[in-house]
């Protein structure tokens, strides 16, 4: 009986700042004590986490015992053979972000923003990470008169390609990957969403080095379809880190071990990293950036980092059983879904052909397109009856 272990092959991630959440809220202030993040690296290794990522400030909050640090860290990473496969910089926490990093008004933070990126960017490419995330929480508004927005997208391009024109000058093997999410904390984010991300990037001098991080949460705080945006974001190419977590529906921000808020929708969000059930699957490292519940304990931390994995482990095997049922595959031809391989225009057809063919559009009208029986079989799947 699988027993849903992880294991190094999995290439479970975690984000320090998800475990060192201390329960923080708008409403009230910590209820758990602060977790060193380095014996944080120490208890992920042993729940069976492959790698571990980090802002800036979760690692060295304090540049005093910046060397002490790093080399603790350094430590750990050799002691139990984790990578840092991400790296990401704080610019939405400390006040002088307050109205933006890459797209504030004053040139004075736009550059520091750029520069505490680039100090950043050094410490990813010393640790071996191979993407770097940029999620601009505060690049937004909640004035329509306080930000043009074609000079703050001027701005964004302009800091993108400068951190792209760097990691090329000093050969670090490294990409970059934009986390879109449509507001929180402004009032609206700029690039809310995959589809305003991947227009920037084709505005970029080097759109190749930028990709796309998103994650479950955001999207579905715009009442998006989180499986469709990442197909789409493989079918780009752009797919090169993911954030797994859990939502319910177009609220705040919940961050939710993975599984659980919209159940169907991590269902599908499987299916779609493993391919859909075909060979374009998503290969990276799946991260999890998620918070445990303000009312759990530090026992709740880890259980709740254990279960992010567990439950990826199990929708998995769901998952699979679900492309490898001969009921499903009948299903799925019973509903043309192979027919939408087929190339609209046949081979040597003209347009002329297409025009000239006659169909019984009343006929086709009343076809059956079979698609509630499919998908009762994944649900079925889903409830484990199947």
């Amino acid at each position: 009986m699988n027993d849903y272990a992880p294991t190094p092959e999995d290439k479970f991630s975690f984000g320090l700042w998800t475990v060192g959440w201390q329960g923080v809220d708008v409403f009230g202030p910590a209820s758990r004590p602060l977790l060193d993040p380095v014996e944080a690296t120490y208890r992920l290794a042993e729940l069976g986490a492959a790698a571990v990522t980090f802002h800036d400030d979760d690692l060295v909050p304090d540049d005093t015992a910046r060397e002490e640090t790093l080399d603790r860290f350094g430590k750990a990473l050799a002691d139990t053979g984790l990578a840092v496969e991400m790296v990401t910089t704080n610019l939405f926490s400390h006040p002088v972000f307050k109205e933006g990093a890459f797209t504030a008004n004053d040139r004075r933070v736009r550059r520091h923003a750029v520069a505490k990126t680039l100090r950043n960017i050094d410490l990813a490419a010393s640790l071996g990470a191979e993407t770097f995330v940029l999620w601009g929480g505060r690049e937004g508004a909640e004035h329509g008169a306080g930000k043009n927005v074609r000079a703050a997208l001027d701005r964004y391009a302009e800091s993108l390609n400068l951190l792209c024109a760097y990691v090329k000058e000093q050969g670090y093997s490294m990409r970059f990957a934009l986390e879109p999410k449509p507001n929180e904390p402004r009032g609206d984010i700029l690039l809310p969403t995959l589809g305003h991300a991947l227009a920037l990037i084709a505005e970029l001098d080097d759109p190749a080095m930028v990709g796309l991080n998103p994650e479950v949460g955001h999207e579905e705080m715009a009442g998006l379809n989180f499986a469709q945006g990442i197909a789409q974001a493989l079918w780009h190419g752009k797919l090169f880190h993911v954030d797994l977590n859990g939502q319910h529906g177009p609220r705040f921000d919940q961050d939710l071990r993975f599984g659980a808020g919209n159940l169907r929708g991590a269902f599908w969000t499987v299916d779609a990293l493993e391919g859909s059930g075909t060979d374009n699957r998503y290969d990276g490292y799946l991260h999890f950036d998620f918070k445990p519940p303000r009312a759990e304990a530090e026992d709740g931390v880890w259980e709740s980092a254990r279960a992010c994995m567990r439950n990826y482990l199990v929708l998995r095997a769901k998952v699979r059983a679900f492309r490898a049922d001969p009921e499903v595959a009948a299903a799925m031809d019973a509903a043309g879904v192979g027919e939408l391989g087929e190339p609209t225009l046949g081979d040597r057809e003209t347009l002329a052909d297409l025009r000239q063919e006659a169909h019984d559009i009343e006929a086709l009208g009343r076809r059956s397109v079979a698609m509630e029986a499919l998908d009762q079989l994944a649900l079925e799947h889903l409830l484990g009856v199947r």
